[in-house]
Parts: C-alpha cells; structure tokens; sequence
C-alpha cells in the first residue's frame, strides 16, 4: 500500500499547492488575454505554446514512474525525495489537463489521433485523482475495522496456512463438529475470496458459517467448545484477511486502469506530434 498523503500536516504540499494555484492562476490569466485579443487556435503561437507545455509536462509527471523503480540509483544521484515526486506527479498531472484543454480551446478535437488523445488524457488525470483518494482512504477502513496487517502478495500464503491450521484442528474434533466444518466453513476457508460487503462493511457483518459455529458451541462439552473457538478465531482471522483482499484489490484495479492507459497517452501524443512537424 502507498503511504497516504496529509497535506495539513506536511509543509512541502502546501508550498506545492501554493505553486499550483500561482501556476493555474498565470495560466487563465493567458487564456484570456489569448481569447480577448487574439484568436483561439490550436495551430497559432498561443495554442502552440499550451501544447508545448503541456508535453513537457506530461514528461516530467511520467518520470515519477521511473523514479520510483529506481529507488537507489535516485538516491546516490540525489534526485530529490520521493515526496516531492509524487507532488510534481499529482500537481503536474493536473496542471498538465489545464494547458491541453486550453490547447483544444477547450472543445473536444475533431480528429481521431487528437480525439482520442484529449479523451484518454481527461481519463488518466481523473483515474490518477481516484487513486490518490484510494490511497488516503484504504488504510483509514483497513485501520478502523481490522485487527490484523496483511501484505497482499502473502495472501493466498495466508489462507493456505489457516486452512491447514483448521483441518488439522477439525480431524480431532466429534463428528457434529466436521460435518458444520464441511459444509459451512470449508468453503469459506478454499482460498481468498472477493466480496463487496467488505466496501460498504469492512467487518462484512455477520457470516452464516460464525452463526452456526456459536450456534452449536452451546450443544457440545467443555472440550469441544475449546475447540470450536479455536475454529472460530480461525475462521474471523480468515475474514479479515478477505477484507484485506478485497480492498487492495480495489487499489491493483485502478493500477490496471489507470498506468496502461497513461501509456497510450504517450504513444498518442508521440503520433499526433509527428504529424504536426511532419506535415
């Protein structure tokens, strides 16, 4: 999981949101002395400059990427810190949809290269936006609802071992016990499983299999009972663990949306600049 940004509490995002505003206040400053005396065109001195630095930028929020998958070479070329990275990537990237907006005067372009290329850069500002929120709400439910901390690679790890734990618990258990086992919890236990009750609930409320678990806690000996408790414990920590699943699941989704389609963007503008110098 990224680490969440608070921007009240950290002094450098508030220098960088007081250079974004500065930034975007210059920039509508020019487009209106650019629409009040001058006309509005992609292909004139003003629309030229707006693309102009809209690229640039586009090059420099993209190389957070690159920074942050060379975390040591970064470091010993004293690159600057990671936050300040992520800020160029967040501010820059909006910055960014500002100034090819205004290279389009603001209308949606006819051609396909230009078409596509306004469409999909509108989507990965938006999706970047969505991601940045994902990232400062995820460990705020994680933290509230769960007792436990779990690495989303070690997941199915995870799941595996507590169902070894389980079978080798309900083997010792009386029959009562491994029939509920086999019908209502081993289903639950097979692997990790995705469930968006966990979105509105991160506790997911009641499960059948807890209820019936309690429910025939009350029809056993004092042995027994030690046991289904152990089952049960196994059975919540294997809850929790899909909440964690769920969630960060959420987070590789909109990874999925969000850096494939940023990708296309280059090729796109790469295209459509192509045709401008060529032709």
């Amino acid at each position: 999981m990224k680490p969440t940004i608070r921007h009240s509490q950290r002094p450098e995002g508030a220098r960088w949101r007081r250079a974004f505003t500065a930034a975007t206040a210059l920039c509508a400053l020019a487009f209106l002395v650019n629409a009040a005396f001058f006309e509005l065109s992609p292909a004139n001195i003003w629309g030229l400059t707006y693309g102009t630095a809209a690229a640039v930028l586009l090059l420099l929020v993209t190389l957070y990427g690159a920074r942050r998958r060379s975390m040591r070479l970064a470091a010993k070329m004293r690159l600057g810190r990671t936050r300040s990275w992520l800020y160029l990537h967040l501010y820059g990237g909006m910055l960014f949809l500002l100034l090819l907006l205004m290279h389009s005067a603001f209308a949606v372009p006819s051609g396909t290269v230009t078409f596509w290329l306004w469409i999909l850069s509108l989507w990965t500002v938006v999706s970047g936006l969505a991601g940045l929120a994902l990232q400062q709400w995820l460990p705020r439910v994680l933290g509230s609802g769960l007792d436990i901390e779990v690495l989303y690679e070690r997941i199915p790890q995870l799941v595996q071992e507590i169902r070894t734990q389980a079978e080798a618990l309900v083997e010792t258990c009386t029959e009562p016990v491994q029939d509920l086992y086999t019908r209502s919890v081993a289903p639950a236990l097979a692997g990790p499983k995705r469930r968006l009750s966990f979105l509105l609930d991160i506790t997911g409320g009641r499960s059948d299999g807890l209820r019936q678990l309690e429910f025939l806690k009350d029809l056993l000996d004092r042995e027994e009972k030690e046991k289904l408790t152990q089952l049960a414990q196994l059975y919540r920590t294997k809850r929790q663990i899909d909440a964690h699943y769920t969630l960060q699941r959420v987070l590789r989704w909109w990874l999925y949306a969000h850096v494939p389609v940023s990708i296309v963007v280059w090729g796109l503008l790469i295209l459509h600049l192509f045709s401008v110098f060529y032709y």
